[in-house]
Order: C-alpha cells, then structure tokens, then sequence
C-alpha cells in the first residue's frame, strides 16, 4: 500500500495542479467537495484503467500481483468498478467514526490506523486469504511470484 501510495502521489498531484488550474482556484479549501469528488473520480480511473487492462497497477507489477476476476482472467468493469468502491472500506468507517466523535490529532490517527488493520484481518477469515472487498466484488488477488527451485543437498 504504501508503494501505491507513493505513485498515487504523481496522479493526485497533476489531478490537483489540472483542478486548480481550471477553476481558477487558490486555496485548497476554496470548492472544497468538488476538489474531493474531482480526485475520487481520477483515482477511480487510475485504478479502473489499470485493472481492466491487465489486471495490475506499477506497484502490482513490482510486487508480482495481479487482479483477476473469479470466472475469468480479465476484470469487468462493473466488478473493477465496485472493488474501486469497496475498497474504500478500508479508510470510511474509521474516518466517518472521526467525524461523528470529533477527533482530531493522534487520536483520528489512531483510530484511522485501527480500521485499517480491522479491514485488513478480514483476510484471515478467508480460507484463500482474500480480503473481503475482493470477495465481495467477485475478483481475487493473485501471485505471479517466479516459483524458486528448490535446492538439493
């Protein structure tokens, strides 16, 4: 995730500099909700695109991952797009909890870091180690790892 991150970094940045450019804006909380709906909308794409094409981003290509579907090598759009939308489950509930309590500081932090390890247990409660937002969209995360020979002594 992290790697993915990094790189999501370029995207939301030229998303940023494009959305700023053509709205003229100059402050980052001037269209505050469009801003957000803008980089939802490009992060969407990003990922979309890259799981329909073949199945990885950059960082899944570097790490030997790819997403299939379960029925099929190639992911649908109606499945990449709702794994897209379930993936946001790793961040909402925890984030919607900040909200409703009013946290701020280390304590949204802890609590987003919380729902982000809660979400990701829910693969230990698979059998095939699937996160649930794969189960649920119908997709499945796969290794592509060259198997290593064994070595005989």
């Amino acid at each position: 995730m992290l790697y993915e991150a990094m790189l999501i970094f370029g995207v939301v940045f030229i998303a940023g500099w494009l959305f700023d450019t053509l709205t003229q804006s100059r402050h980052a909380l001037t269209l505050r909700h469009t801003r957000q709906f803008w980089l939802f909308i490009v992060l969407g794409a990003y990922f979309l695109y890259c799981w329909m094409r073949g199945g990885q981003t950059l960082a899944m290509k570097t790490w030997h991952i790819k997403l299939e579907a379960q029925d099929t090598d190639n992911v649908p759009f109606s499945r990449a797009a709702l794994r897209y939308l379930l993936a946001w489950m790793w961040f909402l509930p925890a984030m919607a909890l900040n909200f409703a309590l009013g946290l701020k500081g280390w304590e949204s932090i802890g609590v987003i870091a919380a729902g982000i390890c809660l979400w990701a247990l829910t693969a230990m409660l698979d059998k095939d180690r699937q996160f649930l937002h794969d189960k649920l969209a119908g997709t499945r995360l796969v290794s592509l790892a060259p198997v290593q020979p064994s070595r005989k002594k």
